[in-house]
């Protein structure tokens, strides 16, 4: 259970801070401290949970975000300074993001991501560039040259794969070792994918 106080609360506005300069933008951010100011000045706090919607982050445009996190280690002296927090202990993070067809397709199109975008409509269709991202139904449909295919999310050892709705060609995603992904499903006209992250400082 969160405590309400001064010391917790100046903390929340440190960390909402450190994540807002993460990304390169975000529309709306709402951040839960789990710990108390006993706990927070013995430098632990129990936890963070976050909510975050439409979020740019390098460069991939991201609908929906919810987090929680373990346990963190935290340094008081910044923060009592009025300075962004700083975390030197690595933490594991739980939850899931959520991305618009319009979103991706915007994404990769930008030039961190084209090569990506390229790369899959190469694999499921033969053609390139990737044109449009669409969700129909349960169906992540790419499309290049006026060619289109319907693809299937799927989380496989940890990563993101794309396998054609009709046959088993399929595609994995560049993964970070940090990362790992559990489901990968279509729902609600959004991309959502759950998994686990580490942070590093």
């Amino acid at each position: 259970m969160s405590e309400s106080s001064p010391v917790l609360n100046l903390l929340a506005s440190g960390l909402q801070l450190w994540v807002r300069q993460q990304c390169d933008a975000v529309e709306s951010l709402e951040l839960q401290l789990h710990g108390s100011t006993l706990g927070l000045l013995r430098g632990r706090l129990e936890g963070v949970s976050l909510v975050a919607r439409r979020v740019v982050y390098a460069a991939l445009e991201i609908e929906m975000v919810e987090l929680r996190s373990s346990a963190i280690q935290v340094q008081l002296g910044n923060l009592l300074k009025g300075q962004a927090v700083q975390l030197h202990h690595a933490f594991q993070i739980e939850g899931y993001v959520a991305f618009t067809a319009a979103g991706l397709g915007r994404s990769l199109c930008m030039a961190q991501w084209r090569s990506l975008g390229d790369q899959l409509a190469e694999s499921l269709l033969g053609l390139s560039p990737l044109q449009e991202v669409r969700i129909e139904r349960d169906r992540l449909v790419l499309q290049a040259q006026g060619m289109a295919c319907d693809t299937l999310p799927e989380a496989v050892d940890g990563h993101l794969e794309l396998r054609r709705a009709e046959g088993e060609q399929r595609v994995a995603l560049p993964s970070d070792p940090n990362i790992q992904i559990s489901e990968a499903n279509l729902e609600g006209r959004l991309l959502q994918l759950h998994g686990t992250a580490r942070v590093s400082p």
